[in-house]
């Protein structure tokens, strides 16, 4: 399968990226091609169009299927797998979010919170044990948060990103009024109920 310039350029991006976030060039290669193809693709399409070897593609599909950002498919008359992955971008972030969270975040909170129950913590030093919790909270916190909003739906959850600089300046009391502008009243009336 031959790339455009603008196709190959994501992908070789993306996977930059992957590599900066933790994750295996080649995994993160082969989901921006299935995503900006927007067409299930099998293996052997991945490997050549990707120029990586066959082994690599194969343990790149395990690794996104594992965190439930690819999926088999087949096609009428072929008996090969063939692998997709949602052209949703929202479904895409609402994944990876819940995905990361189960993983990385709640065992961390669980942590915290076994620590600071357990009968030794009482004999650490006052300073650490007020950072530790402190830490255990913020983290409860957020955890709260991402899990409301891995219940929004996308159109709501766009909404809500886009109010962002808007939440803030209303939470914070705004900023100085620049000459000629009606003020934080008028801004805070404009704000989108969800």
């Amino acid at each position: 399968m031959e790339l455009t310039d603008l196709q190959r350029k994501f992908v070789l991006h993306w996977g930059e990226m992957g590599s900066l976030w933790g994750v295996n060039r080649t995994v993160s290669q082969i989901h921006a091609l299935l995503f900006v193809h927007g067409k299930p693709l099998h293996a052997e399409a991945l490997s050549e169009t990707l120029n990586v070897a066959r082994s690599n593609v194969s343990n790149s599909l395990k690794e996104l299927q594992s965190w439930n950002l690819v999926r088999v498919t087949h096609v009428l008359g072929d008996r090969r797998d063939y692998f997709e992955t949602s052209v949703d971008v929202w479904e895409l972030f609402r994944t990876v979010i819940r995905e990361r969270k189960e993983r990385e975040f709640d065992p961390t909170t669980r942590l915290l919170q076994e620590i600071v129950a357990s009968p030794d913590f009482a004999r650490e030093a006052p300073d650490a044990q007020d950072r530790i919790r402190a830490t255990m909270e913020l983290m409860q916190k957020l955890g709260s948060w991402a899990d409301e909003m891995l219940r929004l739906s996308p159109g709501t959850l766009d909404k809500v990103l886009s109010l962002g600089a808007s939440v803030q300046r209303f939470v914070r009391g705004g900023p100085a009024t620049p000459a000629g502008d009606k003020g934080d009243d008028a801004h805070h009336a404009s704000l989108p109920m969800i």
